[in-house]
């Protein structure tokens, strides 16, 4: 699953001479279900060929399941306000399949679209290429499953081992299907990855696992039945069907889905427009001009526009919406002392969430940014431009996006939460926005498109999320000291939830991470730039 010229040899099963020879001598085309079965083989071994995908399988569910359930399941409880909360860390495999098996089949329609489309005019049939995918998909969901699972097992122990075993394949197989569905309809990198966080988010943090609520506006959610069923708690809305019932029923129907959009993929062929940037001259007119080149590509993407409204309205407005009164721990810096405050998390919950949904989208931007022109500078060096001022011109479209990125965010949190100083609060909501947009240019050139989007995720969540969340204790733990974020959420919530500034030192710490991000993403992007290599 890295780049459509990798599947090109999977070309050799359409006239190759797999198959007995003919009466002429001339050999016969393999059959029908050799031919899948060979494509399947080309497709899994050029998933298990980069070694990151292998990583991912194993840190999403470590994540998800062995390090950040226990978190999860203190939310869940908050979030329940009083009332019982489900078993999160069972459904937490469940999670961590759908999320991966997403990804994996998103990226595997939306890459090899071009290349599959060339198979079937070469008189390859297009129900063995659509077979072929999607049961390499199903091969990913299943061993994602069985990430999930193992997991599971090594955290706590599987009580109903067939109940989460079924439980989490299903999560993988609907989230396979909303995989196919986006890669066929946002070919936009950026676009795609962030509409299935956005859809994974909306489901699992709003869904019935998280809050133990029956919620009528949730039933439609894609895995609401498989959650309930799966740590056996019934909805009792399922009518004569069940909870099982249901959850089969999105089963079947996400793979029904997924063969009809990829059917419809190799049936329309659309040439990708690229825009060639870059001018001779000074320093001046070629940074302004590749700044302006990169700036119009992303402004004539209007999913992108809509996305940086969408996904801060769930991060923060859904948040404030869910969130029961009640009084939680905070330790905050008051006059140069630590102090322990009980505060609301209703009241707070929704202005510590802009900084999570700044940091992942920022962190994809920067990711793809850097992704998408890395051939184009590459070709932009050779021909003469300054590496240093190519350098600049990414980098002032990176943090331009982080910008915008924040700006929507607190434009949005101002609707429901009032910081005590709001211009200490929006300058570290830019300052970590700023942080993760070059956290992301680092990591697209180590980990590449699949890998970078896992880590994008991965990284933001346990930091933020996970380590520096006020919801889920009382004051970071000690690891989390040592992670991106930390200086940039201290400085958040002094000028959020006190009337004085008092984290001169946190703000160091986050000027500290910013230069030297800045100047390992000067490295990485100058190595890149001068690579004869793609």
């Amino acid at each position: 699953m890295s780049t459509p010229a990798s599947l090109t040899p999977a070309t050799a099963p359409v006239s190759g001479p797999s198959g007995p020879s003919g009466p002429s001598g001339t050999p016969r085309p393999p059959s029908a279900p050799s031919s899948v079965a060979l494509f399947v083989h080309r497709f899994l071994a050029d998933y298990v060929r980069n070694p990151v995908n292998l990583l991912v399988l194993v840190l999403v569910p470590l994540v998800f399941v062995v390090i950040a359930a226990g978190s999860l399941a203190d939310a869940a409880a908050l979030l329940a306000g009083g009332a019982e909360a489900p078993a999160v860390e069972t459904v937490a495999a469940g999670w961590a399949a759908g999320f991966l098996a997403a990804l994996a089949m998103y990226f595997q329609v939306s890459a090899a679209r071009e290349t599959d489309r060339r198979l079937v005019i070469s008189g390859l049939a297009g129900g063995r290429l659509v077979t072929a995918r999607l049961l390499t998909g199903l091969a990913l969901a299943a061993l994602a499953s069985g990430a999930g699972l193992a997991a599971l097992a090594l955290r706590a122990g599987i009580d109903d081992a067939a109940r989460a075993a079924l439980g989490t394949l299903m999560f993988a197989v609907v989230y396979l299907g909303i995989g196919a569905v986006v890669g066929v309809v946002a070919r936009n990198p950026v676009n795609g990855t962030v509409v299935i966080l956005f859809v994974w988010i909306i489901d699992v943090f709003f869904g019935p696992s998280m809050s133990g609520l029956d919620r009528v506006a949730t039933r439609g959610l894609p895995t609401h039945f498989v959650s309930l069923w799966m740590v056996d708690l019934p909805s009792r809305h399922g009518g004569r069907v069940g909870d099982l019932g249901w959850a089969l029923i999105w089963t079947t129907g996400a793979i029904v889905v997924a063969y009809a959009v990829v059917s419809a993929a190799t049936r329309v062929a659309r040439q990708p427009h690229r825009l060639l940037a870059g001018s001779a001259g000074s320093v001046a007119d070629q940074l302004a001009g590749a700044v302006r080149a990169g700036w119009r590509e992303w402004r004539r993407n209007p999913v992108l526009w809509v996305l940086l409204g969408a996904v801060p309205a769930v991060f923060v407005l859904a948040s404030d919406a869910i969130t029961p009164p009640g009084h939680t721990p905070v330790v905050l810096n008051e006059g140069g002392r630590l102090t322990t405050a009980m505060l609301d998390p209703a009241h707070m919950h929704a202005g510590t969430m802009a900084p999570i949904g700044i940091a992942s989208l920022a962190t994809l931007a920067g990711l793809f940014l850097v992704l998408d022109a890395r051939d184009g500078d590459q070709r932009l060096a050779l021909a003469g431009m300054r590496t240093g001022t190519l350098l600049a011109a990414r980098l002032t479209i990176v943090m331009t996006a982080a910008l915008v990125t924040a700006g929507v965010s607190l434009a949005v949190t101002a609707t429901v939460f009032t910081p005590h100083q709001w211009p200490v609060y929006a300058a570290a909501n830019v300052l970590v926005g700023a942080t993760y947009a070059l956290v992301g240019v680092l990591l697209g050139p180590i980990f590449g498109r699949v890998g970078g989007v896992f880590i994008a995720f991965l990284v933001p969540f346990l930091d933020l999320g996970i380590g520096q969340s006020p919801m889920l204790r009382a004051e970071p733990p000690a690891w989390a000291e040592y992670l991106p974020g930390y200086g940039g959420i201290r400085v958040m919530l002094d000028g959020g939830l006190t009337d004085g500034f008092d984290e001169t030192r946190s703000l160091l710490i986050a000027l500290a991470w910013l230069t030297v991000l800045a100047v390992m993403a000067a490295g990485v992007f100058h190595r890149t730039a001068r690579s004869n290599g793609t």
